[in-house]
């Protein structure tokens, strides 16, 4: 097993600086997910990791070694791809057991390697076919199998899911979960879908434009954003922002939309006092806001209800996903599916404001 520890690593290509001296220290047995948009830098993080890419500035660490200057081969990484990467010609057994035939592994401790990791992951019976016989998620079976099998201190992966269907991702992300969790392997993963980050990593780093944004557990990252970046990446739908002033009325703190007024929560006052008469970005995740005639967990009252009138609903079984329009503002809400808000009436929405967001205008950083 193994940590493996970044410091202050750059990749630059020309005049593109791809990871801007990212900092991270990934502990021994943990699942580390790597999330951003497309071009963030998630990837060549990773592939610096593996080796596949040369630093441009910094260290990497495995197990306490640099490894700056170590092949690939040496660094005692697997890394799973997004495209599988199977040799079309050879059966199962032999894309699974390639790698220790090259290390010159003896014969029956291959077999014997293969077998249980075919069985940890329902391929026993599959041995004998090529690739082209599989389905896409018995070939990206496959490709965690050839990882498996060379017991490798770190694990690598690179969007493996991204081929599959949206049902099998879901299965198979279950999967990887309960292949983490009885193997215990260091896991590197990257991906662009916030939903896979925050449903299997321990920590997630978000990432945007090369920076690292915010390291954390995925419940912190949802409730405690360090900024609006992560606050919008994060949650589905994204969480809603609205300009707004900070104003003092009578000593109570109120965050002023224009065509809405809403009272601060009084336990974040003092970490807001310092913006009264000041614009500032106010944060509501579409899941704190509720029908008024249906809310029951947040009782209403004039600090924090918005009259808005609805645009358009989206029926989504459980719940009614409503775009809303109040004055200049849009705002997404998700309700209750037994809501009887049509669209085109204007109603009131009840906001829970003891989880809002207040962001600083000019640097997006959290206020709280």
């Amino acid at each position: 097993m193994a940590e493996v520890i970044l410091k202050d690593l750059v990749k630059s290509f020309k005049t593109v600086t791809a990871v801007d001296h990212v900092n991270l220290e990934i502990k021994d047995k943990e699942f580390m997910v790597f999330v951003g948009p497309s071009g963030c830098g998630k990837t060549t993080c990773l592939r610096m990791i593996a080796g596949l890419e040369e630093a441009t500035s910094g260290e990497i660490y495995i197990n306490d070694k640099l490894v700056n200057d170590v092949s690939p081969k040496d660094r005692d990484i697997a890394m799973v791809f997004q495209n599988y990467a199977l040799y079309p010609h050879m059966t199962v057994f032999d894309n699974m057991a390639f790698a220790l035939k090259l290390k010159k592994v003896p014969k029956e401790e291959i077999k014997t390697r293969v077998d249980e990791a075919a069985k940890l992951l329902g391929l026993s019976e599959m041995l004998n076919r090529k690739p082209k016989q599989l389905s896409g998620g018995q070939r990206q079976r496959v490709a965690l199998g050839r990882a498996i099998v060379r017991e490798p201190a770190v694990f690598l992966m690179d969007e493996p899911l991204s081929n599959l269907d949206a049902k099998l991702r879901v299965q198979t992300r279950s999967e990887l979960i309960k292949l983490h969790r009885r193997l215990g392997i260091t896991t590197i993963y990257v991906t662009h879908d916030q939903v896979e980050a925050m449903t299997m990593g321990d920590r997630i780093m978000v990432m945007s434009a090369g920076k690292l944004q915010q390291v954390d557990t995925p419940l912190n990252l949802y409730n405690k954003p360090v900024n609006k970046f992560v606050a919008g990446f994060i949650g589905t739908p994204s969480m809603n922002f609205l300009d707004a002033k900070i104003v003092d009325e009578g000593g109570k703190l109120v965050i002023d939309g224009g065509s809405f007024k809403l009272d601060a929560p009084a336990d974040k006052k003092d970490l807001i006092k310092e913006y009264v008469g000041k614009e500032v970005i106010f944060g509501i995740r579409p899941e704190d806001i509720f029908d008024a005639n249906l809310a029951t967990l947040v009782k209403g009252d004039a600090g924090n209800t918005l009259k808005a009138e609805i645009d358009v609903t989206e029926p989504m079984g459980a719940v009614v996903t409503m775009y809303l329009r109040c004055g200049d503002h849009n705002i997404v809400a998700t309700i209750d599916a037994e809501t009887k808000g049509q669209e085109g009436e204007t109603i009131n929405f009840i906001l829970d404001m003891s989880k809002c967001h207040i962001f600083d205008k000019e640097t997006e950083m959290a206020l709280f």
